[in-house]
């Protein structure tokens, strides 16, 4: 009977170590919604939930995700299917994101490497203000948290700005072609970067990326 009891023991602690390397690299986003109004929180991976003022929802990526962004969706109109429009943000018309978003929408991104890597994007425009931050309150919690609707009308659209790329799909802005390796910042991506310099304002902005070592879990929050 003790060598079945050790066997068992044997077996149970497998059981256990396998199921902590299993979960071992899984992280946890809370994404809640400080906002006066409803946003519609996408995630992908994760899909999207609606949020009033208040709410939280919790997406918990798989061991092994390497990468992630979350976002904020306005003035939606979608069925009890969850099928419908958005202003801003939209994703392919579903409550339940699975194809990345309409622009403009302001960005949290997340990156699994060697290490964290995490940030706020208004590279394809903004919608709403938004932060991202470790759980350890200590650690840097880049955000956007200014208002960036009262945007120069070229970039103006329903509910939010686009970016000068999307806007005007040239190189100058797109930092393409002959501006591939030569990239000043422009007239539009300082606009964006004056009020919230801890974001990236292009795609050529350096400046913006943290890092944290891996294995904790992040808040985003709508409105911080």
């Amino acid at each position: 009977m003790a060598k079945v009891s050790d066997l068992a023991l044997l077996l149970v602690a497998g059981m256990a170590i396998s199921l902590y390397i299993q979960e071992a690299g899984a992280v946890k986003f809370d994404i809640r919604n400080q906002c006066g109004y409803t946003v519609w929180a996408a995630g992908l991976p994760g899909g999207g939930q609606q949020l009033t003022q208040g709410q939280t929802w919790t997406v918990n990526l798989a061991a092994g995700t390497q990468s992630a962004r979350f976002w904020g969706r306005t003035g939606c109109s979608l069925d009890a299917s969850g099928k419908g429009t958005c202003q801003t943000g939209d994703c392919g018309g579903q409550l339940s994101c699975t194809v990345s978003r309409a622009v403009p929408a302001t960005l949290a991104e997340y990156t699994q490497s060697d290490q964290d890597y995490y940030d706020v994007s208004l590279v394809d425009g903004f919608n709403i203000p938004l932060s991202i931050s470790p759980t350890n309150t200590q650690c840097t919690a880049p955000a956007c948290k200014a208002d960036l609707n009262a945007c120069p009308a070229e970039l103006k659209v329903t509910g939010g700005c686009k970016s000068a790329c999307v806007a005007f799909q040239a190189d100058q802005y797109c930092y393409t072609g002959s501006y591939t390796n030569s990239c000043p910042p422009t007239n539009y991506s300082m606009i964006f970067k004056q009020q919230c310099p801890q974001a990236y304002s292009s795609a050529k902005d350096d400046t913006a990326t943290f890092t944290y070592p891996s294995g904790t879990d992040y808040s985003v929050v709508f409105c911080p």
